[in-house]
């Protein structure tokens, strides 16, 4: 069995004779949260329309959970069952419950969950008797979430999840999926949102133009790590400021010559974000 839950090798895809992927290699591990970020237009939705099997490539090699979405035959109905989808914005049924939408969605499946422990699991049990129009926004998030995991997915895809949330909701939405990952289920996340990928992702993907420019822990992305920090403090009453390579070592020396405590003293490393809008090169 390969420990690949997603293996891409020069996917392309073009558009009126555009790319719109460019020739993408990529590979995500069982187990592994990956996301992929990128301004509108990179390639990111045609690439993973490509790996839900909604959309044919025009060359490369694409397997997911060992299969060829494109050439699945027989096995198109038991593959399908494997993977859960959370697209951006769905359509439900308004005037049905969340507990008969999901109770009616767990019958599609062999292997479904038990019903009321994903409306608990999805924070939705206080909402279980409301109907689908009366949920906020937030709340029909969820009940995304709830049908795309009713039936055991080993690989989820989740598209701008968050969007429309409020930060109390998006920290819970956060828990949800790392708690999903625990229990082994594979994440493939899209977002616009960069404090969400450094929360949640194990690896990032930055796409721009159709190709990816790197992958790599959301830490160490574009040299994150080893890029200079500013050290900011006061001094004799007047603010200064330094770029260092080693600001243990400045603050050390600043912290003797002041005796002690450092007035105003901050330590900033460049952002997930300043690192990602560098490497789009203002493309977002």
């Amino acid at each position: 069995m390969s420990t690949s839950a997603i293996s891409i090798k020069g996917l392309t895809k073009k558009y009126d004779g555009k790319f719109a992927v460019a020739g993408i290699d990529l590979e995500v591990a069982y187990g592994e949260i990956f996301a992929i970020l990128g301004p509108n237009g990179a390639g990111k939705t045609t690439t993973v329309e490509i790996l839900e099997g909604y959309r044919s490539r025009d060359s490369g090699e694409v397997r997911v959970l060992g299969d060829d979405p494109q050439a699945l035959g027989e096995k198109k109905y038991s593959w399908r069952e494997r993977i859960g989808i959370v697209l951006q914005s769905s359509a439900d049924a308004g005037d049905l419950s969340v507990r008969e939408t999901v109770h009616h969605f767990a019958k599609y499946y062999e292997r479904a969950k038990d019903p009321e422990s994903v409306i608990a699991l999805t924070g939705l049990s206080e909402k279980a008797d409301d109907k689908i129009r009366n949920l906020s926004g937030g709340q029909r998030r969820r009940l995304d979430v709830a049908l795309g995991i009713i039936g055991s997915p080993e690989l989820l895809f989740l598209d701008e999840p968050t969007t429309g949330f409020d930060p109390e909701a998006r920290r819970a939405f956060w828990e949800l999926i790392k708690q999903l990952r625990d229990e082994g289920t594979t994440i493939l996340l899209t977002t616009h949102y960069l404090d969400e990928a450094e929360a949640l992702a194990d690896r990032v993907a930055v796409i721009a133009g159709g190709k990816i420019i790197e992958i790599s822990p959301p830490e160490t992305l574009g040299g994150r790590h080893l890029a200079q920090a500013r050290v900011t403090w006061v001094e004799g009453g007047k603010s200064h400021e330094r770029l260092t390579s080693t600001p243990t070592n400045d603050v050390a020396t600043i912290s003797a010559r002041l005796g002690g405590e450092i007035p105003e003293l901050q330590v900033i490393r460049p952002s997930l974000e300043d690192i990602y809008l560098q490497m789009i090169g203002g493309q977002e």
